[in-house]
């Protein structure tokens, strides 16, 4: 569920699986206790003795070796890496697409047919049955030394969000996907293959942390100091998965064709980006 953080104004081979730190043995979701301010930063919540790490969050990510099946221009950079800065239960959806972005099949992470480029990736993740917003750290202050360290060493990197229609100020019930950050291309890109795909994007403006203008900002660490960001609403996130079926442990398994549609139109953009980069 997404917190209330936010509002701004919008503009007219089987692969090794990620590194993942598992809940331990017999450890169940909890329920977050109540807190009354945003964690300062990633450091400030790992330390927080309230969570514990593979029982309330989980952090997973894959940076790819140069001669990894499957990727392509890997020197001499990395092309692009795919973030889910508030995945599991805290911004829904964002997980799964996330892996499937970087050319993941969500319930398996085996690469995803047809064969395409692997992209690094990283994803924070909330575990518990309820409390997840209390999880959230804003972009500008994601400190994770993995997270910072993947997209400083790439060229472009796309932060995947979920919001809902009111914080994007979309009328009510709005399925719409808002393309924001620094990189100009990579934003029409993203805004002409959605389109395309009949899918509503709407360039994102106006307050920081959905229009992801900030140099601050994850998405934009990255060698070129400018990316992109995809704040998604409610109703087109729900859009991707089996009525019933979208909840942190069945999300993965149950995606509808439109899920696949959404991805294969970001992926497209990705591959429109890299082709007219080659460091920088």
């Amino acid at each position: 569920m997404e917190t209330g953080r936010r509002t701004l104004r919008t503009a007219p081979a089987a692969t090794p699986a990620p590194h993942t730190v598992p809940a331990a043995a017999g450890a169940t979701s909890a329920t977050a206790p109540p807190s009354t301010a945003e964690p300062a930063s990633n450091t400030a919540l790992y330390a927080d003795p309230a969570w514990t790490e593979g029982v309330d969050w989980v952090r997973r990510s894959r940076r790819h070796p140069a001669d990894a099946p499957g990727t392509t221009g890997r020197a001499p950079f990395p092309r692009t890496t795919v973030i889910a800065p508030h995945g599991g239960g805290i911004e829904g959806g964002t997980s799964e697409l996330c892996l499937a972005t970087a050319g993941y099949d969500p319930a398996d992470l085996r690469p995803t047919p047809p064969a395409g480029p692997l992209h690094d990736f990283w994803m924070f993740e909330g575990l518990m049955s309820s409390g997840n917003s209390g999880l959230h750290v804003t972009s500008t202050h994601c400190d994770d030394t993995v997270a910072r360290s993947l997209c400083a060493g790439s060229l472009n990197v796309l932060s995947l969000h979920g919001c809902r229609p009111e914080q994007a100020g979309l009328e009510p019930g709005a399925a719409a996907v808002l393309v924001g950050g620094l990189d100009p291309a990579f934003r029409r890109y993203l805004v002409e293959e959605f389109t395309a795909a009949g899918i509503r994007a709407v360039t994102a403006a106006g307050e920081e942390e959905i229009a992801g203008v900030s140099p601050d900002n994850i998405c934009n660490r990255t060698l070129l100091g400018m990316g992109a960001q995809l704040e998604m609403t409610t109703a087109l996130r729900a859009a991707m998965f089996a009525e019933g079926k979208n909840t942190l442990a069945t999300r993965a398994t149950n995606l509808l064709p439109f899920f696949w549609t959404f991805v294969g139109a970001t992926r497209r953009a990705i591959a429109r980006v890299e082709a007219g980069r080659s460091g920088p």
